[in-house]
């Protein structure tokens, strides 16, 4: 930026009064056609011509139009009267005029932009708008108030101003955190805009870079949760493609649809992030419902109960709650545990009984759950049973419709099967965790030699270590040895890692090996599955 301040220092020295020349000009020009007009000029800041060089990726040189210049004038028709004098009197840039009066911003901003090659052959901007829309440039939307006795009462561009601050106050009173409405305040206000049309020629204005799905919810909410899909020109295009000014733009809808949290990661638009929002934080409720009741109904079922809907009701208000279904949502958010529940409507089945407890994140999960980090606060999620991961493998979520996000390891094999879909994909982590209390459940194999004692020493060695046994199945045997497939609740990898090792050394243990994939199909008269509380198996 030195150099930039060095090199209009220059430019200045080079050409002494040019800016007051040039603005002289323009003033004479359009006084010989009887108009009125302050004009003002100034070379632009050395910020502004150093973001302008970073983003057009150009040299000095090459940047000509480093002067700016704004005429005001008593009319809106003055305006148009003063851009047709400047054209026919200097050459225009294409490209580079943008009507902001026929069109505003959405904040309200309403002015012309041209770039001429005007005066001693220099290029130069040119702003042209009346006084008010000079006041409200300057000063903000509440400028408005200044000229509110010459304003008529439909005026249609003052209304657009007071829908758009509308829009933040419905905002503030739907949204759930002030980052929130400070998010789409941010988004409206400070990007350049993007001109699309619909099929039936509606003309939209959108921040640029925003995509299809930021023009369905422009349309209405209805439309953007029910997009599928889009045609850009009459092209199918991915929703989240960024669309062009002069895009014509259709919306491909279907019933069965609902918004993705993962939309959230490329609209540009407040409006559109919002509704996303809010359609989510009623999904993810019905989410919760299910994949509670599925946990309650297990916890039910260990204990040789079965779930009903009179049991949940009749323990409602000992769990200060209104209905079954918020027992289910905070049992599958993870704000209430399942043995709980079972504990309430059974209060005679002994307290401290070490049983499974079930939580929002995996129905197999240990004495305390662990915690994913990158999701949409609130969303129902699951450590995917194909792969077991647990703390310390790369991870990545995968959206299911109905159940929620499935957390698989990067290389589970069914995260092949959804390549086409990586729409679909979450960018997840494990949460740091305070305490070393948190257990998942993670698979081995391991091939034992078949003689006396040989399961009580592995169950040892894995009670040692600070593991414990969740389930364990023989899948194959014979004379000679026998293979186990164990699920231990542990840690994180590293704690793992250690049991592994440990059961290497054992003389009676032939292999072992971290496991992935399904339960292992038995062999017919062979395989039998066994539950172990505590690690003692005998």
């Amino acid at each position: 930026q030195e150099s930039i301040v060095r090199r209009l220092e220059q430019l200045d020295a080079q050409s002494a009064g040019r800016v007051d020349r040039i603005a002289d000009a323009i003033k004479r020009k359009l006084a010989e056609t009887g108009i009125e007009a302050w004009v003002s000029g100034r070379t632009k800041r050395p910020y502004s011509i150093w973001r302008k060089l970073k983003d057009k990726q150009r040299s000095f040189e090459q940047l000509s139009d480093v002067f700016g210049f704004r005429v005001v004038v008593a009319s809106e028709e003055d305006c148009y009267r003063t851009l047709g004098i400047l054209h026919r009197t200097w050459r225009m840039v294409p490209e580079r005029f943008k009507d902001f009066i026929s069109l505003p911003k959405s904040n309200g901003y309403r002015s012309l932009h041209t770039t001429v090659i005007g005066p001693e052959n220099n290029r130069v901007e040119i702003q042209i708008r009346t006084m008010e829309m000079h006041e409200i440039a300057e000063r903000g939307v509440a400028a408005h108030w200044r000229y509110r006795e010459n304003v008529a009462e439909r005026d249609r561009n003052v209304l657009k101003t007071y829908e758009w601050l509308r829009d933040l106050v419905e905002l503030l009173e739907r949204g759930e955190n002030t980052e929130e409405f400070y998010e789409h305040s941010k988004l409206n206000l400070y990007q350049d805009q993007v001109f699309c049309f619909t099929p039936k020629g509606m003309l939209i204005a959108l921040p640029r870079g925003a995509t299809p799905i930021d023009f369905a919810y422009f349309v209405h909410s209805d439309v953007g949760n029910t997009a599928v899909g889009a045609k850009i020109n009459g092209v199918h295009t991915p929703l989240h493609t960024p669309l062009r000014n002069g895009d014509q733009v259709e919306i491909i809808r279907s019933n069965e649809q609902t918004p993705s949290p993962l939309w959230e990661r490329f609209v540009q638009t407040g409006r559109a992030r919002s509704e996303i929002r809010r359609f989510l934080r009623h999904a993810q409720r019905d989410q919760h419902v299910k994949l509670g009741r599925r946990i309650l109904e297990k916890v039910f079922a260990d204990e040789g109960f079965e779930l009903s809907e009179k049991a949940v009701t009749g323990v409602l208000n000992k769990l200060r709650l209104q209905k079954p279904d918020d027992v289910y949502a905070d049992i599958g958010r993870g704000a209430l545990r399942a043995d709980e529940v079972l504990e309430a409507v059974y209060p005679e089945l002994k307290r401290g009984v070490a049983r499974p407890h079930y939580d929002g994140v995996s129905p197999n999960g240990g004495e305390r759950p662990v915690s994913i980090e990158g999701l949409t606060e609130g969303i129902a999620y699951q450590l995917g049973g194909c792969c077991h991961p647990i703390p310390g493998d790369r991870i990545v979520g995968l959206m299911v419709p109905g159940e929620g996000v499935i957390v698989h390891a990067v290389d589970c094999e069914v995260l092949d099967r959804h390549q086409d879909s990586m729409i679909d994909w979450m960018d997840v982590r494990w949460r740091d965790r305070g305490d070393d209390s948190a257990y998942s459940v993670a698979r081995i194999s391991v091939r034992v030699e078949n003689t006396a004692g040989a399961l009580a020493s592995i169950a040892n060695i894995i009670s040692r270590n600070g593991a414990n046994i969740s389930n364990l199945k023989i899948t194959n045997r014979n004379p000679l040895y026998f293979e186990l497939q164990i699920d231990l609740e542990v840690r994180d990898t590293q704690h793992l890692e250690h049991i592994i090792r440990a059961l290497k050394v054992d003389s009676a243990v032939e292999l072992v090996e971290r496991a992935r994939g399904l339960d292992t199909d038995r062999q017919e008269g062979a395989g039998f599955s066994v539950g172990v509380d505590q690690g003692v198996l005998i």
